[in-house]
């Protein structure tokens, strides 16, 4: 007779929503210890992202939750060795999307460097022998930026990429070249077989063993997520997460009001998440948002980034930045700043109750980014202008006693 299967687990919406809280760094002491590197090995990827308003969303997600641990920290935490012989900690390559990956993990997107060096090349021309010249370079003359390869762009009506940039690209999709630093935003190139640590440095895995691990690690990120949460948090395909689903480790859960099949961290489930509940802005590419139909199914709160909407047509802002407060998103701040001035060009806020919360953001946002004066310029709705305006300005003078 064939045994049953066990009973699945069922959650509440509550229940998951804290998990994944927990599971996210967003729920319990900060972990200041281990720090970004920390935070960085427990999400497993952080998204980088070209737009800088309060920071680049790669120092806004430790940030949103560590506190206000400096941005140099950051930035050497992702890419300074602990000594000079020793390895970097990190590597950037495409995962959710560009993202700084642990640097124990290169062996495991050895699927991905296979699937990049088996396909058609981009539309980009590659001229005779420029691969070749750009290795050959950074062997010679060690870590550059494409600037210093011989230039990333070239000159035309229409911009575009150069040879050099099309070629130290393409090397770095197929792991011959790894990005290591960045230098004021510019990629640093080096040889793969100089930069990963020669434990770390092979193809070994099957693509099988390469999609288990990443989806043991989406989901241990995620703490309970849909199959398609799991696929998306490193941008595998459905039929990646099926074939190695049962196998990853993950536990069958149910949750209620979801209407689709899920899995969780079985060490998620073991106790109750418990807690102090950070308050902050969130990056709108931070791991916790960054699947806008998972954002709404978990919070109710439909979210949309319009840097690329035209301004006429933005509702939120430029750069709107859910608030997370009580485990909730309880709304949005589009920042700029002006000198030493953090300014909220436009809030929108979920009601009364969320006008302490919103506040206690802003100031604490505001001595991160050394600014010591903020002005709330447009509140929605327009009745609570002057209630949001007052909190800030009591939390900011008390913060700066």
């Amino acid at each position: 007779m064939t045994p049953l299967p066990p009973p699945t687990t069922t959650l509440t919406p509550d229940e998951a929503r804290r998990i994944i809280l927990k599971a996210q760094g967003l729920l319990g002491t900060p972990d200041r210890r281990s720090g970004v590197r920390g935070t960085l090995r427990h999400l497993g990827a952080i998204q980088l992202d070209t737009i800088s308003v309060l920071a680049r969303s790669h120092e806004l997600i430790p940030y949103a939750r560590l506190g206000a641990v400096g941005r140099k920290t950051v930035e050497s935490a992702y890419w300074t060795p602990t000594t000079p012989t020793t390895p970097p900690h990190a590597f950037e390559y495409w995962s959710h999307a560009a993202c700084i990956l642990p640097i124990e993990e290169w062996p495991h997107f050895a699927f991905r460097r296979r699937a990049y060096r088996n396909r058609p090349h981009w539309n980009h021309p590659l001229p005779d022998g420029v691969y070749k010249q750009v290795i050959d370079q950074l062997r010679t003359e060690g870590p550059l930026t494409a600037t210093d390869l011989g230039g990333a762009k070239r000159t035309s009506e229409w911009w575009d990429w150069s040879g050099t940039k099309v070629a130290v690209e393409r090397a770095l999709m197929h792991g011959e070249v790894v990005c290591v630093d960045r230098r004021g935003w510019k990629r640093v190139y080096d040889l793969a077989d100089r930069a990963i640590p020669t434990p770390l440095l092979h193809d070994d895995l099957s693509d099988r063993e390469c999609v288990r691990r990443l989806v043991r690690l989406a989901g241990e990120a995620l703490g309970v997520g849909t199959r398609s949460d799991i696929a998306d948090y490193h941008r595998l395909r459905a039929d990646q997460v099926d074939e190695v689903i049962a196998d990853s480790g993950l536990t069958p859960v149910t949750v209620d009001g979801w209407g689709k099949p899920a899995w969780a961290d079985p060490k998620a489930l073991e106790t109750t998440p418990r807690g102090r509940h950070r308050t902050t802005l969130l990056s709108p590419f931070d791991s916790l948002i960054w699947d806008r139909a998972r954002t709404e199914r978990v919070f109710g709160f439909t979210h949309r980034l319009e840097a690329y909407v035209p301004k006429p047509k933005r509702v939120h802002g430029y750069f709107a930045m859910p608030v997370l407060s009580g485990g909730r998103l309880v709304g949005r701040v589009d920042p700029a700043r002006e000198g030493g001035t953090l300014v909220a060009k436009q809030v929108s806020l979920d009601g009364p109750k969320a006008v302490p919360a919103v506040a206690q953001a802003l100031v604490e946002a505001a001595s991160w980014v050394d600014c010591k004066d903020i002005r709330v310029e447009r509140v929605d709705p327009p009745a609570l202008q002057e209630a949001l305006t007052k909190e800030t300005e009591r939390a900011l003078t008390e913060a700066l006693r």
